[in-house]
């Protein structure tokens, strides 16, 4: 059974070097977002930094700190995709491939990500996106299935756990909704991957604190009800790992999102 995220029928750019179009990304920021709502909010909040502290590249402060903050996590991943494609582990697998094609969905999914949040924070919100990021995957072996998806869930989890965390910081309730929005995609791809890597556990108690709670609602009898809450990460501890996969130059300052 197909596992594909984007139909086949849809156009989307190969090369992640070459911006998506522009003309439909704005428009769809405007449909989703409104024309100017929180615009102001974010050019008050003032442009991004990259002299701030030597070798790191400061995201900024207020909610357009925290678009970059997005930004320069979707720069990671969407590169981390674009290598994927390049190494013996996805060429070896065939065009109709389950894996193959969630892969390439994953890739689209952030090269989108990527495009959408640069010309939010450039075109929108009139504001300065931080310098195109260079990242160090010198670490990962991306001719190996198990060193891809181990990175691939260790990216989407952190992805996931950052947006939860920095959502508090942003004032705008426009913006906010964009970025619940990304973030459900985001948990998507950390289930299937994390399926990929173990087939049924799509989920696990290292990612959600799993509980019981007394509920009265479900019985009369005031029985145990499980509930769970997504677990969060602050900006410092996501660019903390996130540093690990930037060279140098390219690691992120976080410390004016607070």
């Amino acid at each position: 059974m197909s596992t594909k995220l984007i139909s086949d029928s849809q156009t989307v750019e190969h090369d992640q070097d070459r911006p998506l179009s522009s003309p439909i990304a704005r428009r769809s920021f405007f449909k989703y977002a409104g024309a100017t709502a929180g615009a102001t909010a974010l050019v008050l909040a003032g442009c991004s930094k990259s002299d701030s502290t030597p070798g790191t590249v400061n995201v900024g402060s207020g909610d357009a700190g925290v678009l970059n903050y997005a930004y320069a996590l979707e720069q990671l991943e969407a590169a981390f995709y674009t290598q994927v494609r390049t190494g013996t582990y996805y060429t070896g697998l065939a065009t109709t491939h389950p894996e193959r094609q969630i892969l390439d969905d994953l890739y689209y999914h952030e090269v989108i990500h990527r495009d959408f949040l640069r010309i939010a924070i450039a075109d929108v919100a009139k504001a300065t996106p931080i310098k195109a990021l260079t990242p160090d995957f010198s670490k990962i072996d991306f001719n190996s299935r198990t060193s891809v998806l181990g990175t691939a869930k260790a990216f989407e989890d952190l992805g996931v756990a950052a947006y939860n965390g920095a959502g508090q910081y942003i004032s705008s309730a426009v913006y906010l909704y964009i970025a619940g929005k990304i973030v459900s995609v985001e948990a998507r791809h950390a289930a299937i991957i994390r399926d990929l890597v173990t087939e049924g556990n799509f989920v696990g108690n290292d990612v959600i604190t799993l509980t019981t709670a007394s509920n009265s609602s479900v019985t009369n009898n005031n029985a145990l009800a499980n509930t769970s809450l997504e677990r969060a990460k602050s900006p410092s501890e996501v660019a903390a790992v996130a540093n690990t996969f930037l060279a140098e130059g390219s690691k992120i300052d976080v410390s004016g999102i607070r």
